[in-house]
């Protein structure tokens, strides 16, 4: 159902509005925890590195759907806050036949680079072989990922949130059941993983856009929508490729420190793997959060609501401060025992790497996740060159102290400690990249974001 954000109490809009989402990438996160949780346990240590060190790469293309997402999200919440309904569904039209194009190159380099880039991040023999079938499956369901992405972001920017939710608890749960029959029962191994992931996304994407479709024949416009329209896609574009560029980068980022793990053997690579996923569902629960306030800060500059801005930044901070407190315990007090779930007859060595890495970062929680709603605002009022200084700042110190520290302590957890300090210095150029571009708004008004 179709809700308009510029009306009611900001926090209580943006809770009701955020909370499906929060539960909706939870679910999301299951397709890859379970990935990795079925490899470890079923197939073998090998198996969960191989999952693992694949995933990174494939974040390199989930990048490029979450651009399109943002850039369709953004300016869709901007046209549906300003009720300009036409222009609406020529943005949507316009998002999918440029991702249709990006989708096919994307396929095409997959097909043809994943080799080159398994080499390129020192990835152990002992697990190529099995990280290269995971990725050549992957490739074929880019589609999939793509459009189910732009669905999605539809949705959030007309103010649903719940129908993704249900279509995410429905087909995550189906993606456990049927990797643990393909490689259970059907003994496909890292195949069986793959297969069941795209499958699963296949179902569930079909069905995100068949509903999208319909909820937009609903929305009643005097005349015919254009198909296509290069103004619109520039402004899609110029929310669009910033974000995909800083996902690529921070990707890209990711895989340099995926090298530097790959140097420390199998046993830490294992370790790393189920330790990120874990991660990762709360780095992605903040960013999903951080969405909905882009798509509430969208609305409400569309509708030149300005102060309402300012007021959803400080509820979405409450929410992700809410969220930082039960992960942070979790991690640092019962961390074993989320680890052991990926692992069977694992290496004391892997166990320990992942206990590291989460006693380390999960007490900066409550830094980045001031970042990631910052960045949430920025986004929304199309401020992209201040979000993206923000982001490289982070991904480069990340990066280069990744290397710098590692080779100071000689050990993996000279790796982690990179994170904190990247997190720390971007949160604070991110809030005050807030705070100036919010007062600008103010006296301004929308003329002043970009």
């Amino acid at each position: 159902m179709n809700k308009d954000l510029t009306e009611g109490k900001p926090e209580r809009v943006l809770w009701r509005f955020c909370l499906p989402l929060f539960g909706s990438v939870i679910f999301q996160q299951l397709y890859n925890i379970a990935d990795s949780l079925v490899a470890g346990k079923f197939i073998g240590e090998n198996a969960l590195a191989a999952v693992g060190n694949s995933y990174e790469i494939t974040l390199i293309f989930i990048a490029f759907a979450f651009g399109c997402n943002m850039g369709c999200s953004v300016i869709v919440s901007q046209l549906f806050g300003a009720k300009k309904y036409a222009e609406l569904k020529t943005a949507v039209t316009t998002t999918c036949i440029f991702s249709a194009v990006l989708c096919g190159i994307l396929m095409i380099t997959g097909i043809v680079g994943c080799d080159p880039l398994l080499y390129f991040i020192k990835t152990p023999e002992e697990v190529f072989s099995d990280s290269r079938l995971y990725l050549d499956i992957y490739v074929w369901g880019l589609p999939f990922v793509f459009f189910y992405n732009i669905a999605t972001g539809i949705f959030s920017a007309m103010g649903d949130s719940g129908t993704p939710f249900y279509f995410l608890a429905a087909s995550s749960l189906a993606n456990i059941a049927v990797d643990i029959l393909f490689v259970k029962s059907f003994h496909m191994g890292v195949a069986g993983v793959a297969w069941a992931t795209f499958l699963c996304q296949g179902v569930s994407c079909v069905l995100a856009v068949a509903v999208v479709w319909k909820r937009l024949g609903k929305i009643e416009i005097s005349g015919k929508a254009a198909l296509f329209d290069r103004a619109l896609l520039k402004k899609i574009l110029a929310v669009a490729v910033p974000s995909i560029l800083q996902q690529s980068f921070v990707s890209v980022g990711n895989i340099m420190i995926q090298s530097v793990i790959n140097g420390f053997g199998a046993s830490v690579m294992a370790g790393y793997s189920a330790a990120v996923k874990l991660n990762t569902m709360v780095i992605t629960s903040f960013t999903t959060i951080g969405n909905g306030i882009s798509n509430f800060s969208a609305q409400n500059l569309g509708a030149r609501k300005y102060e309402r801005i300012g007021q959803g930044f400080r509820a979405g901070l409450k929410m992700v401060w809410c969220l930082c407190v039960p992960f942070c315990l979790l991690y640092v007090v019962c961390g074993r025992y989320f680890l052991l779930l990926f692992m069977e007859k694992s290496s004391g060595d892997a166990l320990m790497t992942g206990m590291e890495f989460l006693w380390i970062l999960s007490p900066f929680y409550f830094v980045v996740s001031a970042k990631l709603a910052a960045d949430g605002i920025l986004r929304g009022v199309s401020a992209m060159g201040k979000f993206m200084a923000a982001t490289f700042t982070d991904l480069i110190l990340r990066v280069v102290l990744a290397f710098v520290f590692s080779g100071w302590t000689g050990s993996a957890m000279g790796i982690w400690c990179a994170w904190p300090v990247g997190w720390t210095v971007a949160m604070v150029l991110s809030v005050c990249f807030y705070r100036k571009e919010y007062e600008e708004i103010r006296k301004y008004g929308s003329g002043a974001a970009g």
